[in-house]
């Protein structure tokens, strides 16, 4: 499912932050992995607890894997908090996946002229085997 991230952005017009959020949280929700890349730069940064990744290659593939591990059957993600302030926005989760269950779970998004440009992750996440 293609899902445009504003209609605004076609006549020049930069999405918030709060614009970029929805529009990532609803990519991640559908499956769409093009969408959501749709929403980094291409020389974004995503921290996580393995390392940074640099660039939306290296960042797609995380997504890749992540959106297959959540699409098997008994996935399922609660938001449990969701800030957004200026170009920052700041989500805690919870989840559970056929395999992991994500106890707790935090992203960080920075968002400038539209496009994340830096994202954090952290989780407490347990293998059900």
């Amino acid at each position: 499912m293609r899902n445009d991230l504003n209609a605004d952005q076609s006549k020049g017009a930069v999405a918030t932050t709060q614009d970029v959020l929805r529009h990532h949280q609803s990519c991640i929700a559908n499956g769409d992995l093009s969408g959501l890349m749709a929403d980094y730069a291409a020389d974004a940064k995503f921290f996580t607890p393995d390392g940074v990744l640099r660039g939306s290659e290296a960042i797609r593939g995380f997504f890749a894997r992540f959106l297959e591990e959540f699409a098997k059957p008994g996935g399922s993600v609660q938001r449990v908090r969701q800030d957004v302030e200026g170009d920052t926005a700041y989500v805690v989760w919870k989840g559970e996946t056929a395999d992991n269950r994500f106890d707790f779970a935090t992203d960080t998004y920075f968002v400038q002229n539209g496009k994340i440009v830096t994202q954090t992750f952290a989780g407490k996440i347990l293998p059900k085997r």
